[in-house]
């Protein structure tokens, strides 16, 4: 069998002055104060501040040992990859630092009960407090809440409950970052 002629291979030219890749114009730079402050504290600080958003030294010292970051969107993704990575001891440290998440003063007592009870299963089950991220929760639907998500999660198998405690970790640790950069003027 022949072959037919081929084509020798030639190099398309680019037109002068032109880049290949269409590069997109800059955007602007918003400044934040509250950004700034983070990415300029002392490392010691940082550590601190990010502790105090989830109790776990590898994710604290993963996040600020990445500083500075350009936007916040940067931090927040950085602390939700940090998160993704922490391992079982990790997630134990984290979970030892957690309570159950705080009533409204109204409630009733018996909110109180169920849920002391409900909270009490959980960890004899799990052996860790039930960690729930609550957003954007109406405070009066917060009991029903974490009473409904406790007994669900009782379900669980211990490994699938991990899983799901670390995604609330994960989701707490954002938002309480947020809720830290917002009170720094973010």
């Amino acid at each position: 069998m022949t072959r037919g002629p081929t084509l020798s291979a030639h190099r398309l030219s680019r037109p002068p002055g032109r880049a290949a890749i269409p590069t997109l114009p800059e955007q602007p730079r918003v400044p934040s104060p509250a950004l700034e402050g983070f990415n300029g504290a002392p490392a010691d600080e940082a550590h601190r501040t990010l502790l105090t958003c989830l109790n776990s030294l590898r994710w604290a010292r993963s996040i600020a040992e990445h500083r500075p970051y350009p936007t916040p969107d940067a931090l927040l993704a950085a602390s939700d990859e940090a998160a993704y990575d922490l391992t079982a001891a990790d997630l134990a440290e984290a979970l030892a630092a957690e309570s159950l998440p705080a009533l409204p003063e109204d409630a009733y007592g018996a909110a109180h009960t169920a849920l002391r009870a409900a909270h009490a299963a959980y960890e004899s089950r799990f052996g860790h407090a039930f960690v729930l991220y609550l957003g954007d929760t109406p405070p009066a639907e917060t009991p029903d809440h974490i009473l409904v998500a406790i007994r669900s999660r009782l379900t669980n198998d211990p490994e699938r409950e991990r899983e799901v405690a670390a995604e609330e970790l994960r989701r707490l640790a954002r938002g309480r970052l947020v809720t830290h950069l917002r009170g720094a003027g973010l």
